[in-house]
Order: structure tokens, then sequence, then C-alpha cells
């Protein structure tokens, strides 16, 4: 296992596979890491749960949850997820998350004890407690509601993002950006996982404000739509228009490749690996780090009735390369 400085405090901003990535590296590096989650989420399990039980989006937490947790046979049980019977489709995690926040009436609470049960290290934030909807500015200038239904639909280029209501920031989740050292924006989902905790308006004051070095980690590969054709200063650029400032110091961005045969995989699909042009990087007012940050080894999907598995990405960040080049970046 490799040492952890322990006076690295490490906020990560996103949700889902790119915030578990980032959080799987960088707890082996940096002993205060708190998990900053986006919280509108509504497709899938999380999204029947909010419908029916009226509860707050289990899912990206979860997942933040078990990057964090030592406890391997219970991060394997949060992570199951039933295949027959009325529970199909659902991980054991958000029903347990949806339960303790029915219990308790609070879903902080239910995120805390879930983190005890867990035995966590570090720390996971939601964004917001509000109860909210992601919307966006569809192709036709018409706005779409919901992160599962934007997700469906043709957005405009550079969309507006909001949420409704208009969500108040949680808090804990501002303490963090101002007490963090070094605050990293996670791969994913531009619009879907990372926009709905940017566009918060007391989120998007603590990023210009905070005095850590706030980083990007950008995506391997572009999205048909609204990223399509992106390069890596694209990306970093909507990142900060989204956030409302130039608050990015650094881009990591990855400089190899994958096999032909993934690639091809890809292309067939509309997504195409990122692209980077190097004078333009040099005109960007942040500093990048260019490098290998792209996994070897294939994933092969942890369980087979997993709904989710046929889409999780198989090109994905190397945990470990990624936690490594934050922490240069730390030190630098």
């Amino acid at each position: 296992m490799a040492q952890s400085n322990g006076g690295a405090r490490v906020v990560v901003i996103g949700g889902g596979t790119g915030s578990f990535t980032l959080l799987t590296g960088l707890r082996q590096y940096a002993s205060q890491v708190t998990a900053l989650v986006n919280m509108a989420d509504d497709g899938g399990s999380t999204g029947q749960l909010r419908d029916e039980l009226g509860v707050l989006p289990p899912g990206d937490v979860r997942q933040c949850l078990v990057a964090l947790s030592n406890s391997p046979k219970v991060r394997d049980l949060f992570n199951y997820r039933f295949d027959e019977g009325s529970f199909k489709g659902h991980a054991f995690g958000n029903l347990f998350l949806t339960a303790l926040e029915k219990m308790t009436g609070s879903f902080a609470e239910a995120v805390a004890l879930a983190s005890q049960v867990l035995n966590i290290d570090g720390c996971v934030v939601p964004a917001t407690l509000s109860n909210v909807t992601l919307c966006a500015e569809g192709e036709d200038g018409q706005p779409i509601k919901g992160e599962y239904v934007i997700s469906q639909q043709a957005l405009a280029r550079r969309p507006k993002i909001w949420l409704e209501p208009e969500a108040q920031a949680n808090p804990a989740a501002v303490e963090a950006i101002r007490t963090a050292d070094m605050v990293v924006v996670a791969p994913g989902n531009l619009y879907g996982s990372l926009a709905p905790v940017l566009v918060i308006r007391e989120i998007q004051g603590a990023l210009a404000a905070t005095k850590a070095r706030c980083v990007f980690v950008c995506n391997l590969v572009t999205k048909p739509g609204p990223t399509d054709g992106f390069s890596v200063s694209d990306f970093a650029s909507e990142i900060e228009r989204l956030a409302g400032s130039q608050f990015l110091d650094y881009v990591v961005f990855n400089n190899t490749r994958p096999s032909p045969e993934l690639m091809d995989k890809y292309a067939h699909d509309g997504e195409l690996m990122v692209e980077y042009d190097m004078d333009e990087m040099h005109r960007q007012h942040y500093r990048y780090r260019a490098a290998p940050v792209l996994a070897q080894d294939v994933w092969d999907g942890a369980q087979a009735s997993d709904p989710l598995a046929s889409t999780r990405s198989f090109i994905r960040h190397d945990p470990d390369v990624v936690a490594r080049q934050l922490m240069r970046i730390y030190f630098a």
C-alpha cells in the first residue's frame, strides 16, 4: 500500500464512475479525502426510489462510500444488485441508504451512519440536501428536465444548465472546499454528473474564493451530441463556464491510446478519444499535465446481473496513475 500524505486535504467533485476511480486511487495517498457528490441522479434504481419513496438520490453517494470503504465484505454487499423479484435492478446499498433516510428523516444522517457501517477513510458529502431536478437547454432551445431524460436527448451546444428548484448548497460541501488543499473535478458526464454540482451558487462562490489548488482530470472520450469533437481545452472551458469562474489551476489529461479494437468499438457508438492541441494548451491560464493515465487492464464486470455492466467503460482511468499525478501537483 502506498504511503499517504497526512497533510493533504483533497476534495473530489463529481459522481458515479469518475469519482469512484479517483477516490479509489487518492485514498492511498491523501489521508483526508472528501467526496462532494452530485445529487441530481434520477435514473435506474435511484430514480425508482426517488419516485416511489420521495427520498434523495442514493446511487452516486453509494459509489463514493464504497470507494472509501475499509470493509471488503460490506463493500461487496453495498454493491450487490438484485437480479430477480420485486427488488430486481436495485443495489443493496441504495436500499440501505433509503431505509436510513426514512428512519432518521435526514439524508445527511443516513450518509453518516452508512459511513460508519462501511468504515470509510474520509468523508462523503452530498452537494445539496435539496430535492432537485436537473434541467438543460435542448437542441431546439426548449428546456429538458431530468438527468436520465437529458442523457437521452439532443442538447444545445454548450447548453444552459440549471436545477429546479434552485438548490441550496450543503454547508458541509462549502466548508470542505474552503478548507481544502486541493479540489479535483473528476472525469464524468459533463452535463449529467459534474454540472449539477458546479451550477450551485454557493459552490461556485467557494470555488472562486478557495485557496486550494484546483485541478480537472479530463475525460478520456467524447460523447455523441454536446461534446462531439471536444478537445481537452474545450472540456476545461465548459467546466469553468458552468462554475462561473476561471478557478482551475491545473488540467490532467491522457496522452496514450487504447488498442485499435477498443477505439473501433467506441467509434462505432460515436465516442472518440479526447484530443489535445499543445499550442492551444500553452495559451490557457492553467497549467497542465499530460500523462499515461489510461488503465491498461480491461474491466470485466463484477456482477453479471448488473444492468449497468454492458454500459460501463472499458476505456477508463488508472486510479493509481491519476492519484500519483495529483500528488505531484500537490507538492509542486
